[in-house]
Parts: C-alpha cells; structure tokens; sequence
C-alpha cells in the first residue's frame, strides 16, 4: 500500500490546488479523479459558460451596429460557436495536462502521483481506487475531499441532455434552437438566458417562482436586468409555478400556473434546468471515515476546512459553501496551509468578489442594502450612474452604475459595493482589498486612477461620502445619489 502525506480526492479546481500547494511544502501528494482533470472548473461550467458569454457579447454587440447603419443581423451557427468553445477548453486542457505530466516527471524531494478512478473510503485514513474494476487501496496522513457537485434534478423530470438539458449536457446541442425555457431565475438560469438571446435565434423563456428574478440582489439590480431580458426578448415568467414539464412532439411542453388560478401551456424546442446544484458524495463512504453531512454539503468540525475527522478536509462545492472556482482553490489552499504549515486564520468569506454574466455583468462584494436593512446595520449608501463616468461615455456603455454602502459612522468602512455594467469585474477589486484590510474610503478618494477609466466613477462615489466630489449630486440628481439607510427607512444625506 503506498502511503502519501495527502491524499486528495476530486482533480477540479479545488482538488489541483490543494495538490500544488502541497507540493510546496514539498509533500508526497496523490490526486485521485474518476475523470478529467479540471473538473466543472474547466468542463461543463465556468471556464465554458464564460467562454458562451463572451461569443455571444460579440456577436449582441456586432449587430447593435450593423442595426445602427441598417443592416442585417449576424447568427451565427452552433458548429461555429461550438468550435470556438472547444478551442478555449482544449487550451487549458493542455496546460493542464501538461503541467501534470511534467510535474510527476521532475518534481524534486516529494511524491506527485495522479490516479484514474473511483474513490472510495475503507476507514479514515485508507481510500481505495476502482478503475475499470482493478483496485488499489492507497493510504494518507491527510486527505481532502474535494469531489465538487453536480447540477440538481426533480424527480417528475425527464432529464435526457438531449431535449431537457442541465448545465452539464447544453452544450452538447446540435444547433442553437428556435425557443427554449430555463427553471430557475437564479445565477446559472439567467446567464445562460442571457447567453442565449444574445445569439439572436433562441426565444428564451424563464420560470421564476419569486416575483423578481436573483431575488437574493438589491432590487435597482433585478431591475435592470430584467429590462434588459425583456428589451432582448426574453420572457419571464414570475411567480410561476411548473406543473409539468415533459417531452412532446420532438420538443418540450410545460405547464404553469399562478396565483390568481390562471394557467398555461407553452411548447419550447429545449428546456434547461438550472435550480442549484447538490454536492457530490455518492459511493464514496464517508461513513466508513466517520466523516458526517450537514444539511448543505459535508460537515466541517470548525466551519473552516477541517472535518469533524481532524485529518480529513474538505474544500470547494462538495463543502456547502459558496459554489466558486476561486472560493474552491481559496479554501484547497488555507486546508494544505492548516495541515503543514499549522495556520490559524480562519478564511473570511465578507469581502468574497463575485460576477454575474448578464447584460449588463454584475459584480459583488460584501453586503447588499437588503442584507443590511434585514440585519439592522445602519448604512450610508453612494450611487453613480455610468452616464457621467468618462471612459463609459468613451466606449458608447453607459448602462450601469457602481453603489458603495458603508457604515452610518465617522469612519465609513465599507461594507459593501455592487457594479452593474462595462469592466464591472475589474471595477470591484480594489473595494474587495480594502474590505480586508479594513481601511479608509479616503484611501480611495486619493488615489491617481488611470483615466479614462471605469474605476474612476468608485472615486467619486468615495468623494461624494466625503463632499469633496467633482460632480455635485445637487445638480445630477438622477444620476448621484447619497443617502442613509436606518431601520429600513432611506434619508437622503446633505446635497452639495
């Protein structure tokens, strides 16, 4: 039996850096995957849909110009789009690939092994490994569970990945369809109704079981969103609930109904179902580690990595955390630190930055204004609008706008930013660092930006709390605001 200092279950982004970090501290480290290194991380989910998202941004932008000097719309086919999404996967296949390969080759003073197969636990320190019915059983001082989830069923649902689709089997359509409908207005639902229309030949419907779509969001943002959906063509259904949903007639038909007794039955080409995803934990015997589940996703023993089996992680989806490639190597990387380095610091999840792929791209750090009205936190709220921030204005994209929320004190430490529009990912970074560090707005109001740049409208935000802004909110009252927010009640705050 050969033994290893880590044993690391699951090679998607969670589990491959986990085995690189361990590598650093120049550990034998074995990786075990029943599939392909990379994981949802690489196939069937961030690296793809993004890949979608920025084709299909392309081809929306393309024939808002060729509409502006009348011309015809551009479609292009499934086979091009297809091929340029395996182009981007095959790319980081490689490197990672690659680096696998040459990693067991040369890497000095510790062990990097790379086993194909299923695994699972014989008691907690011993895990076998079932390829193609031939077992081996490797043992691990430490071990991470890592295994990721997988897209959530119903049970009334026929899912074939050929009609009615997850996230795991769209992309494996033959060509963009006429019409399609998508359970679940959360993230995953909407980024790919966004997706979708974009191409400009799929009539995308939603259900929503909530009268607003990301009901989790503030609602300027579900707004927006959803003006856009609707501009675009999308359909969404609110407070809908699925009586059935099932094949029919070489398509999909489903059923609704709402609260006022009406109901309806609409036929679609496809139908995708998006309504969460479920940890991964089947056949692997936890229970034969002593290893327990919550009601979300493995059980941690002190919510930071660790089990309740001191030895045994875990990191990533199949923990019930946030389900984020980045969160998952964050976490991959803090359990290798706790096991060989002794690290104290917990992982702080409140200045988490997150993206949503919609029209506009959202972005998020920290608190929302309706997290702070439904904790009681008294705020101050700043918001411009990207129709006075000069590098929008350059590049024609003034849809948008940047809101900071920080405390309703002297010291105004930010609690929060959310940014609807161009470059909004870039835009959140530095509100994200200064969440961590726990400085100073004036840090911000300070600083020489680059200009033109989106990032200079966050300076003005920061300018405005401080009333020393360029731009007066007295004279662009629908473009600046500035108010507090206490006991749910919103006061605008003295206008300069």
């Amino acid at each position: 039996m050969q033994k290893y200092d880590l044993v690391v279950i699951g090679g998607g982004p969670a589990g491959y850096a986990a085995a690189m970090r361990a590598i650093d501290f120049r550990k034998s480290v074995c990786i075990i995957e029943k599939g392909r290194i990379g994981g949802a991380g690489l196939y069937n989910g961030a690296l793809s849909s993004k890949t979608l998202w920025e084709h299909s941004q392309k081809v929306r932008n393309t024939n808002e110009n060729l509409s502006a000097f009348g011309h015809a719309p551009y479609i292009p086919t499934w086979k091009e789009i297809k091929s340029n999404l395996d182009e981007a996967i095959f790319e980081r296949k490689f490197q990672y690939s690659c680096h696998v390969k040459l990693l067991q080759n040369e890497t000095e003073n510790c062990r990097f092994d790379r086993e194909r197969g299923y695994a699972s636990f014989v008691n907690e320190h011993e895990v076998e490994i079932d390829h193609d019915g031939e077992k081996k059983v490797v043992y691990g001082d430490h071990i991470l569970i890592s295994t990721g989830s997988s897209p959530r069923k119903l049970p009334n649902i026929d899912v074939d990945e050929e009609f009615i689709f997850t996230s795991d089997g769209i992309e494996s359509i033959k060509e963009l369809p006429k019409s399609m409908v998508i359970i679940g207005a959360g993230v995953i639902g909407c980024e790919y109704a966004t997706i979708f229309s974009n191409f400009g030949n799929t009539k995308v419907h939603i259900i929503d079981r909530q009268d607003r779509i990301l009901p989790f969001e503030d609602e300027d943002i579900s707004r927006l969103v959803s003006r856009n959906f609707e501009d675009n063509g999308i359909v969404v259904h609110s407070e809908a609930n699925l009586e059935r949903l099932e094949k029919k007639d070489g398509g999909v038909e489903y059923e609704l109904s709402y609260p006022d007794g009406k109901k309806e039955v609409i036929q679609v080409d496809v139908a995708l179902l998006s309504i969460g995803r479920v940890p991964n934990i089947k056949g692997l015997n936890i229970e034969n580690a002593g290893v327990s589940m919550s009601k979300r996703g493995v059980h941690l023993g002190d919510n930071d990595t660790v089990t309740n089996i001191p030895h045994i992680y875990t990191a990533g989806d199949v923990s019930g955390h946030i389900c984020l490639v980045n969160m998952g190597e964050i976490e991959a990387r803090h359990a290798v630190e706790k096991m060989f380095e002794n690290k104290k610091d917990k992982i702080v999840y409140d200045n988490v930055c997150t993206i949503m792929f919609l029209q506009p791209e959202v972005a998020a750090v920290g608190l929302n204004e309706q997290q702070c009205v439904d904790q009681n936190i008294p705020v101050k709220v700043v918001k411009i609008d990207y129709s006075v921030i000069a590098r929008a204005i350059a590049m024609r994209k003034t849809q948008g706008f940047f809101k900071i929320i920080v405390t309703n004190d002297d010291e105004m430490r930010i609690l929060g930013m959310r940014a609807v529009g161009e470059h909004a990912s870039s835009a959140i970074q530095a509100v994200g660092l200064l969440i961590k560090l726990n400085m100073s707005i004036e840090v911000l109001s300070e600083l020489v930006h680059p200009h033109p740049s989106i990032v200079e409208g966050i300076q003005e935000c920061v300018r405005m709390l401080l009333k020393k802004a360029v731009f007066k909110s007295s004279v662009f009252k629908d473009k600046l605001a500035c108010y507090s927010l206490v006991d749910g009640v919103k006061t605008p705050l003295e206008r300069l």
